[in-house]
């Protein structure tokens, strides 16, 4: 007997990627609650780790050694990503606010956003300076920077620990380099006031050996593009002016109503705020109980109490307390791989320390690098002889990896009694159908996505642009669309959720495209399956197949590789970034690369068969040979390195059949790769196809010139 899945009850809301939610995540996968949805909501696919900040500064680490992959993590944990950021938590609705979606509805939520160091009542420092939190955009900007050449001045705002850990990573990475001009610590204070003496006085002697000067005791006026003014009159020569003079919260998190310390949420020791309904942890939080500093210790130390006491709610299980350590190890980095090291009034520095410090970031980092894979279920004992090959070697995709395979639809197509009626009008191989209505044209298409990412609204986002592309291909006017959707087994609460987050984003993508959704159907079933039939009106001839001729040029609108890069999410094997610059495509609207593609001779979307068999079916319908120019293929973010490790969508195989004629290898192996919401492929006069690249680039399209029709049987070939 078949075992549906468990229904979902309740919504968990992680609002930001710090330390200890990254850490929860971990454990949430190792150790899921049963009818718990968790969301976690960020900026980026990636979450950066503090501690490894003042070595990449310094030239020791490479960018992508700080990140924590949080699409990848999220995978494993079975939670939804929403990659945005939060603007507002409004505790009485239970709503999480994220421009450009429905807001997020919540029976839990978390809060770990960590701090800013923005200077906004500095003038001019919006304009010229780079905060040094949050990490990420201080990271990328500091890595353009330091890649420069010429003599480079720099100035860090802020004396205590942080700034001279800073100042001094930055002033041994120019250095190195052979760039550093002069290098800056100012503090409207002491410089290292706050430190121990022993501290100060060695990272007073680093700053000499690194040539750091030090200006205390002295405000900030304003900020330039290449310098500090000072009060005074001073000036501190600087290109890159970063501040990190104390913990600021964000503005958004002072006005959710929670009770608040200095702009940070209050919570008590099991970690809730004044609304038991709302946790904070990290930077973002005061501990009213016993207050500590802002460090990043305390975020690890309170993840295994959050992950427990989120489940206590969940289950209605006694909660815990948080027991701040009243010391901690603190490392400091001095520039070069030497460390400071600074508990219970003792000190320590050197290479060696140094070591211990990597040794203790890595093991950190290493536990989000290496997560268990996706595994294909077990088979029963006892099986049909077929069923491992019919399995497969690995889990089916979503979108339209998951779909029949060409072969399989043409006989079931083929079987079809001949159309009857005449207000009907035979297309061959288009995927809408030309219907004649009191003297118009109307197309009518429908399509329909098994989900491939668990974010209802992202996926909804997907199907709607999917679904269009069959009306945008062959130039008509979206009209109506009726939606199809399957969800899985939710608590009539989550049911309501879903259908909403759905619904008001598909209605938005139809009713920017010219479109309403005038209706559908809902079921139950084991997953996320979401669809739409729509229609379009034809306002000149439709553009379709079979149109095709001899010199005529492919355009492509968009790059090719969701396939492989969805496939590789899935089994853990795509970066975050990847991903999100895959789904921002998907969700890429076709109507103005329509319209300006509305006189091609012949036109199709890239979707389930792959650029190769939606080019064969043009070759077919037009009786054409068709060629296509690997140089010139615009292809994802990640796709080709993922290609030559192997990773494949299910469909590949059944696709690689319609042409196995053509060479193997990583890129000619993404002709075959399904796509989801992919590009429009056109047949232009080639005296015009100049003319309608730079109309699409102009429109914010990545299309590309990619190859083109002779004379011949229809059939494809490379150059």
């Amino acid at each position: 007997m078949h075992s549906a899945p468990l229904p979902e009850t309740k919504d968990v809301a992680l609002i930001g990627g710090g330390h200890a939610h990254a850490l929860l995540l971990l454990q949430w996968g190792m150790r899921p609650l049963p009818g718990a949805r968790l969301t976690v909501i960020n900026p980026g696919p990636t979450a950066p780790y503090s501690g490894m900040l003042p070595g990449f500064v310094a030239g020791h680490y490479q960018r992508d050694d700080l990140d924590i992959d949080l699409v990848k993590l999220a995978r494993f944990a079975g939670a939804r990503v929403i990659l945005g950021a939060a603007t507002g938590l409004d505790p009485q609705a239970h709503l999480v606010t994220v421009p450009g979606r429905p807001p997020i509805a919540y029976d839990l939520a978390s809060i770990d956003v960590g701090i800013t160091s923005e200077m906004p009542d500095l003038p001019g420092f919006g304009d010229h300076g780079i905060p040094a939190k949050p990490l990420g955009a201080f990271a990328q900007s500091w890595e353009q920077f330091r890649q420069g050449s010429g003599a480079a001045n720099i100035a860090v705002i802020g004396g205590g620990v942080a700034g001279a850990e800073l100042v001094l990573a930055m002033a041994h990475a120019l250095s190195q380099r052979g760039r550093l001009g002069q290098a800056t610590l100012i503090d409207s204070g002491s410089v290292l006031g706050q430190a121990s003496p022993e501290v100060a006085k060695r990272l007073r002697r680093a700053f000499t050996e690194l040539r750091v000067s030090v200006v205390e005791n002295t405000a900030v006026e304003r900020v330039a593009l290449d310098a500090v003014h000072l009060a005074g009159g001073r000036i501190v020569l600087s290109d890159f002016t970063t501040g990190a003079a104390g913990a600021r919260p964000h503005g958004w998190v002072a006005g959710c109503g929670l009770e608040m310390h200095q702009g940070f949420v209050t919570v008590d020791e099991t970690l809730q705020s004044s609304d038991p309904d709302v946790f904070a942890v990290g930077d973002c939080a005061h501990l009213g109980f016993s207050p500590r500093p802002k460090a990043g210790v305390y975020a690890v130390r309170q993840a295994p109490i959050l992950y427990h006491n989120l489940r206590a709610r969940l289950t209605q299980d006694p909660l815990r307390s948080y027991k701040p350590q009243k010391d901690y190890l603190k490392l400091i980095s001095m520039g070069a791989k030497e460390a400071l090291g600074d508990r219970f009034g003792l000190q320590f520095s050197g290479p060696l320390v140094w070591g211990w410090k990597d040794r203790i970031d890595q093991n950190f980092m290493e536990q989000f690098r290496q997560l268990p894979k996706m595994e294909q279920p077990k088979l029963p004992p006892e099986h049909t002889h077929d069923l491992p090959a019919a399995l497969g070697e690995k889990p089916m995709c979503g979108g339209c990896g998951a779909k029949a395979g060409r072969g399989a639809l043409r006989a079931a197509l083929t079987a079809l009694a001949p159309i009857q009626r005449r207000d009907v009008t035979t297309l061959p191989g288009d995927d809408a159908a030309l219907i004649q209505t009191g003297g118009v044209q109307q197309v009518i298409s429908t399509d329909h996505l098994r989900a491939s990412v668990l974010d209802p609204v992202m996926m909804a986002r997907i199907a709607a642009v999917h679904a269009l592309g069959d009306i945008w291909a062959m130039g008509a006017q979206p009209q109506v669309a009726t939606a199809n959707l399957i969800l899985p087994r939710l608590s009539p609460a989550l049911q309501e959720r879903s259908l909403s987050e759905i619904m008001v984003t598909a209605g938005a993508v139809f009713q920017a495209a010219g479109a309403d959704i005038v209706g559908g159907h809902t079921s139950i079933g084991d997953e996320l399956s979401i669809g739409f039939t729509v229609t379009g009106l034809c306002l000149s001839p439709p553009v379709t197949l079979s149109g095709a001729q001899p010199g005529d040029v492919l355009i492509l609108t968009k790059p090719i590789g969701s396939g492989v890069i969805m496939a590789a999410e899935m089994s853990g094997d795509a970066r975050g970034d990847w991903v999100a610059a895959a789904l921002k495509q998907m969700c890429q609207p076709q109507s103005e690369a329509s319209r300006i593609l509305s006189g091609a001779h012949a036109m199709t979307d890239v979707t389930g068969f792959g650029l190769a068999g939606h080019l064969l079916g043009i070759c077919e319908a037009s009786d054409l040979a068709g060629s296509i120019d690997l140089s010139e293929l615009p292809l994802m973010q990640g796709a080709l390195s993922l290609s030559a490790g192997g990773i494949r969508s299910s469909l590949f195989e059944e696709n690689r059949a319609l042409a196995p004629y053509l060479p193997r290898g990583p890129e000619a192996d993404l002709l075959f790769d399904p796509q989801t919401a992919g590009g429009l492929l056109a047949a232009v006069n080639p005296a015009e196809a100049d003319g309608l690249l730079d109309q699409l680039r102009t429109a914010g399209y990545d299309a590309a010139r990619i190859g083109g029709f002779t004379a011949g049987a229809a059939g494809l070939s490379l150059s």
